[in-house]
């Protein structure tokens, strides 16, 4: 899978041999020497996957992939020559799928570059699905207050109420939530 990586590292050599590594296993790579560069080129070239080096220079490493993150979620790795705790401790309340400790050793970096890509779209989907099915049961109970109001407004049992609902949003070609939430606004109105 060819990637569009947005690369950002202070030290010209460090970044140098990086893209190389990324352009050999056949991505694409967009560099920065510093954290605001990163952020320009991430809102103007719209990578799949960030490595940001956390020491640089103006906006840090950390500071960037919040700002990245918050503008357009990615997989973001951190690449760092620091091992210290408050580092690591900053890192792990940031969505960060990758901590390498530098010098980055090629395969260690084509390999957690892969794991944090399939992650991220892991991630991606169970919040996808989360967000599926916390709207079907938002819907459902709409659909059952507003059942509940037919029958009591309409003197309908409650089959014949569900089977008003899905008739209506058939004939509107609007969806069982949207007639739901009508009839709710419709018989909250009425009431003195």
């Amino acid at each position: 899978m060819r990637l569009r990586i947005l690369l950002a590292e202070d030290e010209s050599i460090i970044r140098m041999g990086l893209c190389r590594i990324l352009e050999e296993a056949g991505h694409h790579v967009v560099a920065a020497p510093d954290g605001r560069t990163a952020v320009k080129l991430a809102r103007e070239t719209g990578p799949d996957v960030a490595i940001l080096d956390i020491k640089m220079p103006g906006m840090d490493g950390l500071e960037a992939a919040r700002e990245i993150y918050r503008r357009r979620p990615m997989p973001i790795l951190l690449l760092t020559a620091y091992g210290d705790r408050e580092l690591v401790e900053r890192a792990t309340q940031l969505p960060i799928m990758a901590y390498l400790i530098k010098p980055v050793d090629e395969r260690e970096l084509l390999a957690s570059l892969e794991v944090a890509v399939a992650r991220f779209a892991e991630h991606r989907q169970a919040l996808q699905r989360a967000r599926e099915a916390e709207e079907r049961l938002t819907t459902r109970k709409l659909v059952e207050r507003a059942k509940g109001v037919l029958m009591r407004e309409q003197g309908l049992d409650e089959e014949a109420a569900y089977l008003t609902i899905q008739r209506r949003a058939r004939a509107t070609r609007r969806t069982m939530r949207e007639v739901a939430e009508e009839i709710l606004r419709r018989f909250s109105q009425k009431k003195p």
